[in-house]
């Protein structure tokens, strides 16, 4: 386990329920916490959400002494966004950075343009009457361009801003002074079985610099941008790393009551590719889980022993195969993907956010099978001969063996290291291709099966556990060492 520090940054809020903002994100090791800035009054007056009248005397030098942003053409109010020190608006000590004008002398500009409010104040007099109120949640064109509705295009830098755009100060610079504001907790997101989602829901769509946390109870974050693809890198990495940690404390602690058969190797969450006769191709979130016998298949985490009773699906791991894609084989523009194919004939087709996970399935699954082949030993498949009805055993220890259905008579049987090739037709038979003992002598077996797929997946998991036993690698992490490869 790796151990994660406290990381804090700004990035861009886009949640669809008000106009992008920035916000601060600070992550723990089980907790991922969004901040919003708040106004903060610096003077001895309170500020509030209430409405607040203020008299500003115009002067010769600096006018009012405070800049505007923003205007109805933005969907924005017009907010002050810079405060002259020592200057008329500075001097009440009861205007603040954030605050947004409802009223000039009277005048309603809680809907006016940009122009508007600038045509309203050249007119208004030397002295004039604003009525504000503050806005708890900063909003982005206090410091970046808004980004229109569904666009996720990446921040522009403060360099790139133009003057003349009424979402900038009028003629003015922004006062980045933070002693006006300070950072409040608003949405707290626990990452024990939380996901990340790089991609515009349900599609094959990377968000650009962006990405998505969402809590186990669907609670989410909200698309969260980041600056640069290295911040939204480093953003992606801690937090993929506290997940997983988090399953791995999870997985031990569960594994504790569950007997030495029934252990949790992995889980979590992947994006199936489904087709549907309403939405057509589109990805929706599962939760994978390899435990012991079985890989299951949820809508959402097992949270007690009786959820796992409930999955959608449940495959036996003997009679399964999964395939990671290479990049000829993907469907989408989703990069990272594999598939598990099921001796039932269901093929599901799953998508991972980092490159990454995809290899962490594959050695968890891998490692899931080949305790599964070692515990059971042996799988047998009714199956046709020459005419007779027989079985097909394959045992880890002994090889193939196929013996008469009824008397249990065994015709024939040979070792995993005799079969030199095999073919199918895609239907029902299997030709084998063992080597006799005379090895320029090669005999051909050709079995029909009534479920040629599961026959087939399950003839492979046990090659493939024989197999494992050859790479020191894999028989250290299996079993520190001690097992040895023979052909019996």
């Amino acid at each position: 386990m790796m151990a994660l520090s406290t990381k804090v940054g700004i990035v861009l809020l886009i949640d669809g329920k008000s106009e992008p903002h920035e916000v601060r994100l600070k992550i723990s090791k089980d907790l991922l916490t969004i901040q919003h800035q708040e106004v903060v009054c610096v003077t001895g007056s309170q500020c509030s959400a209430k409405e607040r009248s203020v008299t500003l005397r115009r002067q010769e030098i600096g006018g009012f002494g405070l800049s505007i942003k923003g205007g109805a053409e933005y969907r924005v109010p017009v907010v002050i966004s810079k405060i002259m020190k020592d200057q008329a608006a500075d001097q009440t000590g009861m205007l603040f950075i954030g605050d947004a004008i409802l009223r000039i002398n009277g005048i309603n500009v809680e809907n006016a343009t940009h122009e508007e409010v600038v045509q309203v104040l050249q007119t208004a007099g030397d002295e004039v009457t604003f009525t504000v109120r503050y806005l708890r949640k900063i909003p982005a064109f206090l410091k970046l361009p808004l980004i229109e509705e569904g666009q996720y295009s990446s921040i522009p830098s403060d360099q790139s801003s133009t003057a003349s755009s009424p979402l900038f100060d009028s003629g003015l610079h922004l006062n980045n002074n933070s002693t006006n504001t300070r950072w409040c907790d608003s949405l707290a997101i626990p990452l024990l079985l939380a996901r990340i989602s790089l991609y515009t829901p349900g599609s094959d769509q990377l968000r650009p610099n962006a990405f998505e946390v969402i809590a186990m109870d669907g609670i989410s974050s909200g698309v969260l941008q980041c600056y640069s693809i290295q911040e939204c890198a480093d953003w992606l990495r801690s937090i993929s790393t506290a997940i997983g940690d988090l399953i791995q404390q999870h997985i031990r602690m569960t594994n504790k009551n569950l007997s030495l058969y029934e252990q949790i190797v992995h889980m979590g969450w992947v994006e199936e590719r489904i087709q549907d006769a309403e939405f057509g191709q589109h990805y929706q979130s599962r939760f994978l889980a390899l435990r012991g016998p079985n890989m299951f298949l949820f809508s959402g985490p097992p949270l007690s022993l009786c959820d796992w009773a409930r999955g959608e699906k449940m495959y036996d791991l003997c009679e399964t195969f999964l395939k990671t894609h290479k990049e000829v084989d993907l469907r989408d523009m989703r990069p990272c993907c594999f598939s598990v194919l099921t001796g039932t004939g269901d093929s599901h087709y799953f998508s991972t956010e980092l490159a990454g996970d995809v290899a962490l399935w594959e050695k968890a699954y891998q490692q899931a099978q080949f305790s599964e082949v070692q515990r059971v030993g042996s799988k047998t498949y009714s199956c046709v001969w020459r005419g007779h009805a027989t079985g097909l055993t394959v045992d880890f220890n002994l090889g193939f063996a196929c013996f008469e259905a009824n008397s249990k008579q065994v015709f024939w049987r040979y070792k995993f290291c005799q079969l030199k090739g095999s073919s199918d037709d895609g239907k029902s038979k299997i030709k084998f291709l063992f080597q006799k003992n005379d090895p320029r002598l090669i005999e051909t077996k050709e079995l029909e099966f009534p479920n040629l797929v599961a026959a087939l997946h399950c003839i492979h998991s046990f090659i493939s556990a024989k197999v494992a036993l050859v790479d020191p690698l894999f028989v250290e992490s299996q079993c520190g060492g001690k097992m040895q490869i023979y052909c019996k």
